[in-house]
């Protein structure tokens, strides 16, 4: 008999891009069965640093979270979120110097206290403390309707936010790259340590087979990906998409690894040797 392995990530894009082939079957294992659970990427951060009992087996998340639950999840080497120019975006209606100048004085709209965005923004901007979490695809509108003076944007909102007449204070991605001169890590796939070793790796398999899949087959995951999209623009779902899933995705390699142990440092952590499943 198959073994249940609970698996949770987000439904945008680029996480139904990424699954699509292991939730519509289209790739099979021989001893494991996922069990899909769809969540914002926080609900599944909450999930990941609260009671046992709300726990997943596999999950997508921040690797803010990550950072915190490493005793609990290790990372799959593939699934992972990193790139070049795709940090969050601190946004506001007002004169964008103007902002940026009195931060500390200003609410700010985040997308979760455990996201990887709200840890960029500490590292970029640590005097910005006034801090309202929302979903992220809230955002936007929290800071159109005055609800907060700023607001840090992730997914596809990055794509749509200029539209609404919204101007860019900072691009975190752009300030984590001129600093450290390496790509950003977002988000990653957590396996629980709770799991046979053997399965732990046939997990990280199927991962790195469905991305496989998915790159190879790029038109089989639309239908999954616009049932659960938030932003239905055809254009916007593949800049989304072509932006979080690349090569990192498949593997982290070298770089990868580096840009994410950096990220664990500036929490004052080191990541563990045998943190990473291959």
């Amino acid at each position: 008999m198959k073994k249940i392995i609970s698996l949770g990530y987000s439904p945008c894009p680029n996480d139904c891009f990424i699954f699509d082939a292991i939730a519509n079957k289209k790739i099979v294992s021989d001893t494991i069965e996922f069990e899909i659970v769809l969540e914002d990427v926080e609900t599944l951060n909450k999930r990941a640093i609260s009671d046992t009992k709300k726990k997943l087996d596999v999950s997508k998340l921040s690797f803010a979270t990550l950072i915190k639950s490493s005793s609990v999840y290790s990372l799959a080497d593939s699934g992972a979120a990193l790139g070049e120019n795709c940090g969050p975006l601190l946004i506001c209606r007002a004169n964008p110097e103007e902002q940026l100048n009195k931060i500390n004085e200003l609410s700010i709209a985040i997308p979760g206290i455990n996201t990887t965005a709200n840890l960029l923004l500490k590292f970029a901007l640590p005097n910005a403390k006034n801090k309202v979490e929302l979903v992220f695809s809230e955002i936007e509108n929290s800071v159109l309707t005055g609800k907060t003076e700023l607001g840090l944007i992730i997914h596809e909102n990055r794509f749509t936010y200029h539209k609404k007449g919204l101007k860019k204070v900072i691009d975190l991605g752009e300030y984590w790259q001129e600093k450290t001169n390496m790509p950003i890590p977002l988000g990653g796939i957590g396996i629980s340590n709770a799991l046979e070793d053997s399965i732990k790796i046939e997990v990280q398999r199927m991962i790195k087979e469905s991305i496989k899949f998915a790159f190879n087959n790029p038109e089989s995951s639309n239908k999954y990906v616009l049932e659960h999209s938030q932003e239905m623009e055809k254009e916007v779902i593949e800049q989304h998409i072509k932006l979080y899933v690349n090569n990192y995705s498949v593997s982290l390699g070298e770089q990868g690894k580096k840009a994410v142990n950096y990220l664990f440092e500036t929490e004052g952590l080191k990541m563990g040797a045998d943190f990473i499943i291959y």
